[in-house]
């Protein structure tokens, strides 16, 4: 039953957080995982490819682009992502999760897919290709709100911090596919054909992944916060008999951890606004912090990296993809391999060491590479022990700001709080292109990547000071939802809900 017996007149007292919580590990979950977590290898896939052909739409064979009309691109596609957040976000908090992760999905496929079928340099067709990057920008944002709120509402508990991790990490294997798909693309096939097929990547990967999400439930806990009681008890119903054919027994439910729900009115930015500032203030600053900061020091790196191997080491940029790859493939490693810890040591320990550890590091390299000690080679190796811990505390910012708030607002907060990310991190790339100049200057840059460890480390203080001990807590005792009434735990720092009644 998806309500134990009967209502009360305040609202209806459910079971559905219990019963998800309490499931084992199933194909279910795997066939969930992969559907939903493709939304950053796209990503992924999406900036490496943009940014792997962005010399070749400079040349007359393709679309003779100036080198600061391609430039352009980036930005509008990131301006994209920030306004599909806040948009398709307040989407998926009103209409549910399993719609927009559908919607969001065939976006990205239209945008990126039509970006491909840029036939000319004329205005028109420039105007073009840069409306199709917005719209496959506005796509890419909306699953990561929609996406992350799914992921955490249906994975049990005990699971979810590993899994979450895992899953932000994908973005580095979208890197990898996008750099190795366009290297081949754009030296084995002709210039004018090759930029568009690696555009069209993407599309072909997300169309085979929108069957499979046909398959997908809504959000149970989705589903019965606002009202949909009988829907609620198809979803978990559904998902429990699909867990028990894989022949595993089903543990019984804990019956006090029943939670009594009165369904809210619609809420909106300005009820979010409310959350964060008189709620949850201190979690409100931990999520723009660990957002902040790892956003500044993957853009000022990531997008800058070429140009430091090219100015300082000399590296041809026919041979950069080699490194690109290096780098990924070390960014991949970091959530697979400790992601687990953020489940057994704990969000606290594990945010403030990989971010502290990220700083010291970053700063410990700055100092080899001013005096001269690095050569490309190194230089990609200290890279890629830095971001081992990093990639790991930049996945557990996203898994933090998606469930340390209440489910109602939950999409709308991680779209807030990835569009500040943004806007902050699109900083980087142009603070440290400045920075590496003509590469005449090394103590320039060296500054820049004092500057960046010390981003991160305030980051992990921050998280010691700040964190949630979130850990294999079931999201309703992390956050109370707003339509819920307390059942003898805490909602965090708020005392009680203003929307509850």
């Amino acid at each position: 039953m998806a309500t134990t017996p009967g209502t009360t007149s305040s609202g209806m007292r459910t079971l559905i957080p219990a019963r998800i919580d309490r499931l084992p590990w199933s194909r279910f979950h795997t066939r969930m995982v992969v559907a939903l977590g493709v939304a950053w290898i796209l990503d992924g896939l999406e900036i490496t490819v943009a940014s792997a052909v962005a010399d070749t739409l400079t040349s007359p064979e393709t679309l003779h682009m100036s080198s600061t009309a391609v430039g352009l691109l980036a930005t509008v596609y990131l301006a994209g992502e920030v306004v599909g957040a806040l948009f398709f976000g307040n989407l998926s908090d009103r209409l549910g999760r399993r719609n927009l992760f559908m919607i969001t999905l065939v976006v990205y496929l239209v945008g990126s897919g039509l970006t491909a079928f840029t036939l000319g340099n004329g205005p028109g067709w420039v105007a073009f290709l840069y409306l199709t990057r917005f719209i496959a920008g506005m796509g890419i944002g909306g699953e990561y709100a929609a996406i992350n709120s799914a992921i955490d509402e249906l994975i049990p508990a005990r699971y979810r911090g590993r899994v979450d991790i895992a899953v932000n990490g994908t973005y580095w294997a979208g890197a990898v596919l996008g750099t190795l798909g366009t290297f081949i693309l754009l030296n084995k096939t002709d210039l004018s054909l090759g930029w568009r097929l690696g555009f069209l990547i993407g599309p072909v990967l997300g169309l085979v992944i929108l069957l499979v999400r046909r398959h997908l439930p809504e959000s149970p806990r989705w589903q019965i916060m606002h009202g949909r009681e009988r829907d609620a008890e198809e979803s978990i119903s559904g998902i429990e008999r699909e867990v028990e054919r894989s022949g595993v027994a089903l543990p019984p439910v804990d019956r006090d951890k029943a939670i009594e729900v009165t369904p809210a009115e619609r809420i909106g930015y300005a009820a979010l606004t409310r959350v964060l500032f008189r709620e949850y203030p201190s979690r409100a600053v931990l999520g723009a912090s660990l957002m902040i900061a790892q956003s500044f020091l993957y853009n000022a790196i990531f997008f800058t990296y070429t140009l430091v191997l090219g100015k300082f080491y000399g590296v041809p940029s026919g041979t950069t993809p080699i490194y690109l790859i290096a780098f990924a493939v070390g960014n991949l490693v970091g959530p697979f391999a400790i992601g687990h810890l953020f489940d057994t040591l704990g969000r606290r320990k594990m945010l403030t060491g990989t971010y502290v550890i990220s700083g010291v590091l970053l700063a410990v390299t700055a100092v080899l590479f001013y005096v001269g000690a690095l050569n490309a080679i190194t230089q990609t190796i200290a890279w890629c022990v830095i971001f081992f811990f990093a990639s790991a505390g930049a996945s557990a910012a996203y898994l933090t700001v998606s469930e340390i708030f209440p489910l109602e607002v939950r999409a709308k907060a991680i779209a807030v709080f990835f569009a500040i990310a943004q806007c902050f991190g699109a900083l980087g790339p142009v603070v440290y292109g400045a920075l590496i100049g003509t590469g005449e200057h090394p103590v320039r840059l060296f500054l820049g990547y004092l500057l960046g460890a010390a981003v991160m480390i305030a980051g992990g203080l921050v998280a010691r000071a700040l964190a949630v001990d979130a850990e294999g807590k079931s999201l309703e005792d992390v956050a109370l939802p707003l339509s819920a009434r307390r059942r003898g735990t805490t909602r965090g720092e708020g005392a009680s809900s203003p929307f509850a009644t």
